[in-house]
């Protein structure tokens, strides 16, 4: 039951960021000094709520209680649900997925 929620939240999550766009103003983009939670704001949060409280997708305040980094990226890669897939990629995709995991 726990996989369909975060499968729902992360599809969810795919949705709104590709409803949203890719915010890309900043020169660089996928480095190493991304700021994931400014990149989950940007693309993540009209769905799983700013506060990573849930929403029309699952909640993520504690994800990583229940996924890896990996699983996280793994979603993210792919989709999941209703959440489409890429919505961050690369080096923006490992650092909130990075981010989320460590959200127990």
């Amino acid at each position: 039951m726990l996989k369909k929620k975060l499968l729902a939240l992360l599809m969810g999550t795919s949705i709104a960021l590709a409803a949203c766009g890719g915010g890309g103003d900043e020169a660089g983009g996928d480095k190493a000094g991304a700021d994931p939670e400014k990149l989950f704001n940007q693309k993540c949060s009209s769905c799983h709520g700013g506060n990573l409280e849930g929403g029309v997708g699952p909640k993520l305040s504690d994800v990583g209680s229940r996924l890896s980094q990996e699983d996280i990226e793994g979603i993210i890669a792919k989709g999941q649900g209703s959440m489409p897939a890429k919505l961050l990629e690369g080096d923006d995709a490992s650092a909130v997925a990075e981010w989320l995991a460590n959200k127990k």
